[in-house]
């Protein structure tokens, strides 16, 4: 089994179903894409903030870029843990790292990272970090770029 690249790792699991799949019967790359978003929007929640908090703080969290590397095919009925971590933060943004694992054998299948900048719900502009947010988005102790 595939160590994780950093500890204590936020997870979630998720089953690849047949609408996951493209004409080539593994999971299609857009997938990965919304895995990606969904496991960063489940880890912010278990961190304390929902959409319902940017909304009321007028200020969210944005990708500015994503990097994805494809390291294995996955297929039908496969299960997997998707996980993540808050590896930098400054005023503006985060960056955080994924790696998702198949649990049949451990196979890291997919590695990534994305620049996420806070921006101001009203006006789309980059803005400072509110407090929450500091407090909340975390480095991991052991994370770096």
């Amino acid at each position: 089994m595939d160590a994780w690249d950093f500890a204590q790792p936020f997870v979630l699991p998720q089953r690849v179903g047949g609408e996951h799949l493209d004409a080539m019967q593994h999971t299609n790359n857009v997938v990965y894409l919304g895995w990606i978003e969904a496991v960063a929007w489940a880890h912010s929640h278990a961190l304390g903030l929902d959409f319902a908090d940017y909304q009321r703080l007028g200020a969210g969290i944005v990708a500015r870029r994503h990097e994805i590397d494809y390291l294995a095919p996955t297929l039908c009925g496969e299960e997997l843990e998707l996980a993540t971590w808050i590896i930098a933060r400054d005023r503006l943004s985060l960056h955080r790292a994924y790696q998702f694992r198949r649990c049949g054998d451990g196979l890291t299948v997919l590695r990534a990272r994305t620049h996420w900048v806070c921006v101001d719900m009203q006006t789309g502009r980059p803005r400072r970090m509110p407090e929450e947010f500091v407090a909340a988005y975390q480095v991991q102790g052991d994370a770096h770029l």
